[in-house]
Parts: structure tokens; C-alpha cells; sequence
């Protein structure tokens, strides 16, 4: 069964015109620090993290695939990667943040917040790349779920989104995984390096919060692991599982 097939039989959200009787505090996101137990995700700044992020990104064959669904990169050297991270770092409009390993204490991957839109409670958490040595572990799940925690708890936001290349498998697993709901494609929607992008579209509402929430702690709990390190319950299978009998109530 494929993600689309999935998401739309299991998951579809009925149509709503109703009042909104408790609009969103209309609070925009701060540049400030925000600390888990595996990760530490920092306000980007240009002169502290580009010459590590470009590692994490260049460095090897594994890290230079992070670029291949990106709207741009890979860079040739790592005074141009810096200019780049200098414009993120400045962005009005985007909260850039780059991630620390606790365990390593290095700087391996970046993710934003951008089309911040405070009066309707809609925000999206894009622009993210995970290093190697970052991926598939307890810090990358914990350094999204830290950026959609403070934005749905911390500042009253009412929808969280995700956008990704629909060919990208990997972004669009991590979409439902992290339980963000499919909620269709755009079809011809951007010319990204030359080529067409097909945008698929997905997220999580205010509604849906809790029970996401209490499934991605669930799953970071130190319990969930055994004594190497290796994950007891898998989040796909509690997401699916628990999230779509929650969601088939709503």
C-alpha cells in the first residue's frame, strides 16, 4: 500500500467550517536555544556552525546525498556554503536552527521554521538535513519533535506543516512517521535544479498534538531502548497503530 493510499483511507480529516471560538495567541518564534536529552538545537550563526555544517554535508559521499532533493547545494568549497549560511542566519522570515549532538558535541544537520503565518496559528518546519552521523537516531527525532513541541504548546500554533519533494521516500516516511498526516500533492508546484517538483503536502493539527506527542515521548523514553542502544518499539508502528485509531474519531 503506498503512502498516499494509506494516509487518505486511514486518515481522512472531515471538512470543518466551524467557529473558532480560541484563536491563536499570534506569537512568532524566537531565536533561542532549545535542548532535549540527545540534541541541542542553536540559533544558526554563520561564524559558530558553518564550517562544521559544511562537513557534516560535504564530507563524504553519504553526506553529499543529503542535497539531492534540496531546492540547492551541494557547494564547491566552504566560503560559499558560508555565504549561504550567513543569509539563513539573517533571515527575517525563517528561524534557521543548527543541531548539536550531545553526544559527540558536534554540529551535524539544520532544520528551520518558516512560512510563519502567527494570526492564523500556522507555522512549518522545513529546510532540514540530517549528517550522517546524525541520522536515524534518538537526536533526530528529538530535535523535530523539540521544534514542534514549542511551536504547538509553547506558542499556541494550531497547524504544523511539512512539504517535501514527492519523489524524496525518505522525507515523506519521516512525515508519517513523526505522525504529520498526507494531505495530497501539488502537482508542477516548483522547478527545482532544472527539474519538475510535485510537492507533497502533510501535517499535524492542534487536535492531533496530544496523542502525537505522547507517542514521540513515548518512543524517546530511555525504556524503549535496550541496553546497545537499539529501539524496543518502533514509532512508525505506534503511529500507525494508536494514531489512526485515535484519528479515526475525530
Amino acid at each position: 500500500m503506498t503512502t498516499e493510499t494509506l494516509q487518505e483511507n486511514v486518515y481522512l480529516r472531515p471538512l470543518s467550517g466551524a467557529e473558532v471560538t480560541t484563536p491563536p495567541p499570534a506569537l512568532a518564534p524566537a531565536r533561542i536555544k532549545l535542548e532535549g536529552e540527545y540534541v541541542v538545537l542553536e540559533p544558526m550563526r554563520f561564524d559558530q556552525h558553518a564550517e562544521a555544517l559544511y562537513q557534516a554535508s560535504h564530507g563524504s559521499e553519504q553526506g553529499l546525498k543529503i542535497w539531492d532533493y534540496l531546492a540547492y547545494g551541494p557547494w564547491s568549497d566552504l566560503s560559499s556554503y558560508t555565504a549561504v549560511i550567513k543569509q539563513q542566519s539573517a533571515d527575517p522570515n525563517q528561524i534557521f536552527f543548527a543541531l548539536r549532538c550531545k553526544a559527540s558535541n558536534e554540529v551535524c544537520g539544520q532544520a528551520s521554521f518558516l512560512d510563519i503565518n502567527p494570526i492564523n496559528g500556522v507555522i512549518e518546519i522545513g529546510h532540514i538535513w540530517f549528517g550522517p552521523q546524525l541520522q536515524k537516531t534518538q537526536a533526530a527525532t528529538e530535535a523535530l519533535y523539540l521544534m514542534i513541541r514549542y511551536a504547538m504548546d509553547d506558542l499556541g500554533y494550531r497547524r504544523m506543516q511539512w512539504r517535501c519533494n514527492s519523489l524524496n521516500e525518505n522525507s515523506r516516511s519521516a512525515a508519517c512517521r513523526l505522525g504529520f498526516r498526507f494531505e495530497g500533492v501539488f502537482y508542477n508546484h516548483m522547478i527545482f535544479k532544472g527539474k519538475n517538483r510535485d510537492t507533497a503536502w502533510y501535517s499535524i493539527l492542534d487536535n492531533e498534538w496530544p496523542v502525537v506527542r505522547e507517542l514521540i515521548e513515548s518512543w524517546l523514553a530511555k525504556d524503549n531502548f535496550d541496553a546497545k542502544g537499539r529501539v524496543i518499539n518502533s514509532l512508525s508502528q505506534m503511529i500507525q497503530h494508536r494514531g489512526a485509531d485515535a484519528w479515526s474519531r475525530t
